[in-house]
């Protein structure tokens, strides 16, 4: 296992009823985070909302914090993160928001402290562009989506 690294997070809410995110097994690569919405909001199938977490975070430079689906939300429930994985930079200090559509056929209600996504602790490598007048050749090439078959 690597090392840690520090994510400082400030509370934006005056209550301190919602866990911290965090790792509910020893080798989990995610932090679930709970719903800091102040009464039960139903997301209709089809439906998108903005669900808030009650806090900011400052994620250390040369990180990212990736916003991924829950995989219990999504299989039981059709729920999942609408921009899977949502990427929170390391220079944004706003409130994490969950961005979760209900791709499922019933209704579904989310509560104050229910674990609706994971985040995930991410390296960033930026890259360095640069023009050239042809690219080397590969065995695919241009092959496409679906060029391998099924």
């Amino acid at each position: 296992m690597t090392a840690a690294a520090t994510v400082e997070i400030r509370w934006l809410i005056p209550e301190r009823d919602l866990p911290l995110p965090g790792y509910h097994s020893e080798l989990a690569a995610g932090m679930d985070v709970a719903a800091a919405v102040t009464a039960p909001l139903v997301l209709a199938p089809g439906e998108i909302a903005l669900v808030p977490t009650g806090f900011a975070m400052a994620i250390p430079p040369g990180h990212e914090v990736q916003v991924r689906p829950r995989s219990g939300l999504a299989v039981k429930h059709g729920v999942t993160v609408i921009n899977a994985p949502g990427t929170i930079d390391a220079d944004y200090r706003g409130e994490v928001k969950v961005g979760l559509i209900n791709l499922g056929k019933e209704p579904f209600t989310i509560n104050r402290g229910d674990r609706i996504a994971q985040l995930v602790l991410a390296p960033v490598v930026r890259a360095e562009l640069r023009v050239v007048d042809a690219l080397d050749v590969t065995d695919r090439n241009t092959g496409g989506f679906g060029h391998t078959g099924i």
